[in-house]
């Protein structure tokens, strides 16, 4: 029975991908994809997460993807039901981690899970809008908040290619440039 947790992450996978990738058609490059997990007496899966962009980056790194001005998102579907407060704290710690500071900003960008809980099979899409200079996250189970500044966005994109307590993650949601 072992194989169970590994059949539901590949079907869930599988559906990810096929409801994104029509969404990204319109000029978007997919530079990979990942599942969070986090561990505490076991591991767990947490959310599946895409990268896209619509330039691709003058080198493959990780500080080129956080560097590039130029419109990008994460897009995250849920692999379990997550309540808000976890996620809100587990972002602040994050972007404690990686050096960003701005507690306005932050507190603006957890604002968008507003709702109890982030129920199991919902969107998170977090976006940068290279032409205004602003970041959006709108969150099904939630609500959306849209932060200014170039400085946010890099802050936001450290926490998936910045320091990390998943470190492959970063090189899986660069595996395809």
């Amino acid at each position: 029975m072992n194989f169970r947790p590994a059949f539901l992450l590949t079907v869930l996978c599988a559906l990810f991908l096929s409801i994104a990738s029509p969404a990204f058609a319109d000029g978007w490059i997919e530079t990979g994809q990942a599942v969070r997990t986090k561990s505490v007496i076991i591991t767990v899966n947490v959310y599946a997460i895409r990268h896209d962009m619509k330039e691709k980056p003058a080198t493959k790194s990780k500080q080129a993807v956080i560097d590039a001005d130029v419109d990008k998102k994460f897009t995250w579907i849920m692999l379990r039901s997550v309540g808000s407060e976890k996620i809100k704290n587990a972002l602040r710690e994050a972007f404690a981690l990686n050096g960003y500071t701005d507690k306005a900003k932050i507190e603006q960008f957890v604002g968008a899970f507003s709702k109890e809980e982030v129920t199991e099979k919902s969107a998170v899409v977090i976006s940068y809008n290279a032409a205004n200079k602003t970041t959006t996250i709108w969150a099904k189970d939630g609500g959306s908040a849209t932060v200014a500044g170039a400085d946010f966005m890099k802050g936001v994109w450290k926490i998936w290619f910045g320091k990390i307590d998943q470190p492959t993650m970063g090189d899986q949601l660069i595996s395809k440039l």
